[in-house]
């Protein structure tokens, strides 16, 4: 891997301050930005794999960077901390958690007493784009809000979007960056002045008096609410695969928070498993920050995600496989390389599709979780909880927004305070939910116009910010919904606005009169990359919407403006025959399996409990044994015991009942632990009567 993993200059993100903390890992002086997580910096100083487990020795690396794992524990001063959500201090000591490490001697009493208290008429569980847009509607009616989240700056994942946002306009900020609109949301919240936020603070309880456990940076507070929302988002999904333990291979929003939140630069070559929104969105992420991307796989036919996603890929070069899944992942103490192959239609793998690929880098992007546990926890207790987001529902971060509102004005009404939700608002809700529709063939149309813009938007999916962005209003869609496709008539002024704002690339401008002999024209593209891959007066390997070749263009111009939002608009010279296909240019080669492959370094028994080490062998001897209690299964393969409580590995589990021919109604569900996320002993310490209120 590189040595130099700081980003510092990004074609969307604007740079962050220097490293200036210091710090020491095993003896190695590191440093940190300020505020920024142990994990980030080791990553940014090369490091990656952050101890060996007790077990077998396997190398320990991170997977959800979200706190929802342990795999990235270490030793901070001493005290066993995940790396993820730690910040690094000066002058801090932290060692590998090898093996079974002896913690430090503490012969400190510390007198323990009642837990600080705090009530607020309405509880937000989660500070991401559901929970904010709730407590925004509840603050804008003066009702009291406290909003309990686990990081230092609310926003959720909208704090890792660099990219600009689907849905409507006028709704939830379509067009605009997931980013920008975290900015939006949390200055509103810090502007109302009945709404509260406890950042770096973690729900890890639900109390049948009505009653929440809060772990804060002052310890823990029991807090007291009329209603409460639950809208912690979701978690990631795994898969187990031999090798799918080794150091880096993680969830893709691992790899946005250490690439787009802290600006480093996780790895030099990049796979993909996972053709969603996540997956697409993080590979294209990925070759923003300078990473190549070696390819995806999909094991559907089609990808999940929005067709527009998977077709800017595959023009700046990005294979795409659909109908194909990973066979493996191998390294020693971190991943060298992956192996492909296509699978038949029941998803097993056809021998000799198989084609092994050097990565150093594997991202899991196969589908959400909702974090739950809360919520399950208020309902078993008899109490009347609201749900929004991910929590409620697995849907983009646009559907999120809005639903936060319609909770919002649902709770007001609900505490005495009636707020009016339009009667338009579920059906648009529904909508901003609905999963990509069908693909229409696309016809362009040769316009006898000066210039007019080529409009790819061939799938239904809810977006319009092509329509608002008009000032002739030229665009419209066939029809009421947002799902409608856009179409373009009239006198195009080429002012290159719907260039600069579609969400998916997908529309471009055609300048005719560029060239009096008709022999060639010149085309406006979008391009969000640093300037220095658009080689200037130089000729490009041209391609159509899906990726495939045209010929070649020539970069003549690039426009710049601080309305494009970051976005460069590119004007390629292309032979007038291919006006009306080309759709934009590769940035990369092709992707070159290995000739000669090693021979797999494991067997082909994956781990399921990456906490604690549960290999997949055993999960299937005791189903085969007659157990179909996941408790029981915790009893005796110890698979859900780890530091995460089970939250990595159940749905794994899960699938194994499925393979082994097990109907999931014939299995019980395992409990859910009393506090649902490890909480020290020290925080349970009373420090001051002032945290009675």
């Amino acid at each position: 891997m590189s040595t130099s993993l700081r980003i510092t200059d990004h074609p969307i993100l604007p740079p962050l301050e220097e490293p200036s903390v210091r710090f020491t890992f095993n003896g190695q002086p590191i440093l940190a930005r300020r505020g920024e997580m142990i994990s980030s910096a080791l990553f940014a100083a090369g490091i990656t794999a952050f101890g060996h487990h007790h077990r077998d020795g396997a190398a320990q690396s991170i997977f959800c960077v979200n706190g929802q794992c342990s795999q990235c524990t270490v030793l901070v001063d001493g005290r066993p901390l995940k790396s993820c959500m730690t910040a690094a201090t000066e002058g801090m000591v932290v060692r590998s958690c090898d093996g079974l490490p002896s913690l430090p001697e503490d012969r400190q009493r510390l007198p323990m007493g009642r837990p600080g208290e705090h009530r607020t008429r309405v509880l937000v569980l989660g500070g991401g784009p559901a929970g904010l847009s709730a407590a925004m509607e509840l603050g804008r009616a003066g009702i009291d809000v406290l909003i309990v989240d686990d990081k230092p700056a609310l926003g959720g994942k909208l704090t890792l979007q660099t990219h600009q946002f689907f849905g409507s306009v006028a709704d939830c900020w379509a067009g605009t960056r997931g980013i920008d609109i975290g900015h939006i949301l949390e200055n509103e919240i810090d502007r109302l002045p009945t709404v509260t936020a406890w950042r770096d603070s973690t729900a890890v309880g639900v109390f049948g008096d009505r009653k929440v456990g809060v772990v804060t940076p002052d310890g823990y507070r029991l807090v007291e609410f009329e209603a409460l929302l639950v809208s912690l988002g979701a978690r990631e999904k795994s898969l187990s695969f031999p090798g799918c333990d080794l150091p880096g291979v993680y969830g893709a929003g691992a790899f946005q928070t250490l690439v787009n939140r802290d600006q480093v630069k996780a790895c030099d070559k990049l796979f993909v498993l996972g053709g969603g929104n996540v997956g697409l969105i993080g590979a294209y992420h990925a070759l923003q920050a300078g990473i190549d991307v070696v390819g995806l796989v999909e094991a559907l036919p089609e990808v999940g995600g929005y067709k527009v996603h998977a077709d800017k890929l595959k023009r700046l070069g990005v294979p795409i496989w659909t109908r194909h899944t990973v066979l493996r992942a191998e390294g020693r103490d971190h991943i060298e390389r992956v192996t492909i192959a296509a699978i038949d239609d029941r998803f097993n793998p056809i021998a000799g599709t198989e084609r092994t690929f050097e990565v150093d880098t594997l991202l899991i992007a196969v589908g959400l979780s909702p974090c739950d546990e809360l919520l399950a926890s208020a309902k078993a207790a008899g109490l009347k909880v609201y749900a929004a987001g991910d929590t409620a529902e697995i849907a983009e971060a646009s559907a999120a927004i809005f639903s936060g509102r319609i909770t919002g004005r649902q709770m007001a009404t609900d505490l005495g305070v009636p707020v009016e939700i339009p009667e338009h608002w579920p059906s648009l809700a529904e909508t901003l939910r609905s999963r990509p529709g069908p693909v229409a063939r696309f016809e362009p149309r040769d316009l006898a116009l000066r210039v007019h813009p080529l409009i790819r938007c061939i799938q239904e999916i809810p977006c319009d910010p092509c329509r608002e962005a008009c000032p002739e209003h030229l665009i419209s869609l066939q029809g009421d919904s947002i799902l409608n496709l856009p179409t373009f008539e009239g006198s195009c002024l080429g002012c290159g606005k719907c260039v600069s704002v579609c969400p998916g690339l997908a529309i471009s401008l055609v300048i005719n009169d560029y060239d009096p002999t008709g022999e060639t024209a010149l085309l406006m593209l979008p391009f969000e990359f640093n300037l220095d891959r658009v080689p200037l007066g130089q000729q490009v390997d041209t391609v159509d919407f899906d990726g495939e070749p045209v010929g070649k263009g020539t970069v003549v111009a690039v426009r710049e403006r601080p309305e494009q939002n970051h976005r460069h608009l590119v004007l390629v010279e292309v032979p007038a025959v291919d006006k009306l296909r080309v759709a934009g240019f590769r940035i990369r080669g092709p992707s070159v399996p290995l000739e000669k492959v090693p021979a797999p370094l494991d067997g082909e028994d994956p781990i399921v409990c990456r906490c604690e080490r549960v290999r997949k062998s055993q999960i299937v001897a005791e189903i085969r044994a007659g157990v179909r209690d996941m408790n029981q299964l915790k009893a005796l393969a110890r698979s859900g015991m780890g530091g995460c409580g089970g939250k990595t590995c159940t749905e794994l589990v899960r699938r194994v009942f499925r393979e082994e021919g097990v109907p999931l109604a014939d299995v019980t569900a395992g409990t859910i632990r009393p506090l649902v996320a490890e909480t020290p002993l020290e925080a349970f310490v009373h420090i001051k009567e002032a945290d009675h209120d």
